[in-house]
C-alpha cells in the first residue's frame, strides 16, 4: 500500500496510524522503545527542501530501529536521465519504503505505480498527507477526541486540501476561509462531498474563527510561487492571523512562519500548537511507517 494522499487510507486505517503513533510515543517516552523495523530502509528523495520533513523521518527511522538515505536535488534527478519508473523500480530493488517530496503531484503518483515498495508522499503541490496525519495526532493529543471545531484560515493549498480530507474522514468540523480564486481544488471538493463530514467554506475569515476551537494558518506564498508573491499579498490582506483575531484559541501552524505575513510575530511568540505539530510529525510518520511495514504492495 501507498500514501499518495490522506484518502488512500479508510477512515479506520487512519486511525490505526494514529494510535499505533501513540503506542510507539508512549513506549519511547517509558524508556522501552519499540524498534519493530530492524535493517529496514527509507529512501528519503528530496526535490525541495525542508527541515522538518528531513530530521523527521530520518530520526524516526532510527528510532525503529532502521536507516534511512537521503537522496537530495544533486543525488537524483526525478525523470531526467531516467525515467521515473525505472527510478521507482531500482529503489523498489535497494530500499522497503520510497519517500519523495516533490514539485509535481504526479511524479510522486508514477512513482507509486512502478515502486514494488510502499511509497510516502512527503509533499507534493497538491497534497501533504504526512502534515495532516501529524495534525490530527496533535487536535487528538490537545483535545483528547477529534470532535472538535477547527478554522482554516488562508490559502486553499496542498496542506488544506489533504486536512480538508482528513477531517472529512474522521469527526473533525473543519471551516476553511480562502480568499475568492484560492479556494482548495474542485477535484478535492468532490472528494469530501463523498466522505462523512465535508468542510464548509467561507470568504469571511471572521465567521470561521467565531466558533472554532483552534484556529490554522499557513504561509500564503509556498516554495515555488515566488513569482506570485506581490498578488498574493495583496488577495490575502484581512487574511492575517492577529492576536485580537485569534483570541485565547490555540493556534497551528505547519511551519516555516512568514512572521508579519499570514500570522504576527506576537501570536508564534504566545500559547500555540506548531511546536507540537513539528514534533509530532515524527510520531505519526512513526506510526505510518510501522503500520505500512505489515501492509501488501501491489505495483
Amino acid at each position: 500500500m501507498h500514501l499518495v494522499d490522506i484518502d488512500d487510507l479508510t477512515a479506520e486505517e487512519l486511525h490505526a496510524v494514529l494510535d499505533e503513533a501513540d503506542r510507539l510515543r508512549a513506549a519511547h517516552e517509558a524508556g522501552e522503545p519499540d524498534r519493530p523495523l530492524p535493517d529496514r530502509t527509507l529512501a528519503m528523495v528530496f526535490e525541495k527542501p525542508s527541515t522538518r520533513t528531513r530530521v523527521s523521518f530520518e530520526t524516526g527511522m532510527t528510532q525503529l530501529g532502521g536507516h534511512a538515505v537521503f537522496l537530495g536535488p544533486d543525488d537524483i534527478h526525478l525523470g531526467h536521465g531516467e525515467p521515473l519508473r525505472d527510478t521507482a523500480r531500482v529503489l523498489s530493488r535497494y530500499v522497503d519504503f520510497i519517500m519523495a517530496r516533490v514539485f509535481d503531484h504526479a511524479d510522486v503518483v508514477e512513482l507509486a505505480e512502478f515502486a514494488t515498495v510502499p511509497v510516502i508522499n512527503g509533499l507534493s503541490d497538491d497534497a501533504h498527507p504526512c502534515q495532516t496525519l501529524g495534525d490530527l495526532l496533535t487536535i487528538r493529543d490537545r483535545f483528547g477526541t477529534l470532535d472538535v471545531s477547527v478554522a482554516w484560515v488562508g490559502d486553499g493549498n496542498n496542506v488544506c486540501q489533504s486536512l480538508a480530507l482528513g477531517a472529512a474522514m474522521t469527526d473533525l468540523d473543519l471551516t476553511i476561509a480562502t480568499p475568492e480564486g484560492y479556494e482548495i481544488a474542485d477535484g478535492v471538493r468532490r472528494r469530501t462531498l463523498g466522505l462523512d463530514s465535508p468542510p464548509e467554506e467561507t470568504d469571511d475569515p471572521e465567521a470561521a474563527v467565531a466558533d472554532a476551537d483552534v484556529v490554522y494558518t499557513d504561509v500564503w506564498v509556498s516554495m515555488g510561487e515566488e513569482d506570485e508573491r506581490e498578488a498574493k499579498l495583496r488577495a490575502f490582506e484581512g487574511f492575517q492571523m492577529t492576536a485580537d483575531r485569534l483570541g485565547d484559541r490555540p493556534l497551528m501552524h505547519c511551519l516555516p512562519a512568514h512572521r508579519g505575513e499570514e500570522v504576527t510575530d506576537e501570536v508564534m511568540e504566545g500559547d500555540h500548537l506548531a511546536w507540537d505539530q513539528a514534533e509530532n510529525r515524527m510520531h505519526a510518520q512513526k506510526g505510518l511507517l510501522s503500520w505500512l511495514a505489515g501492509q501488501t504492495v501491489s505495483a
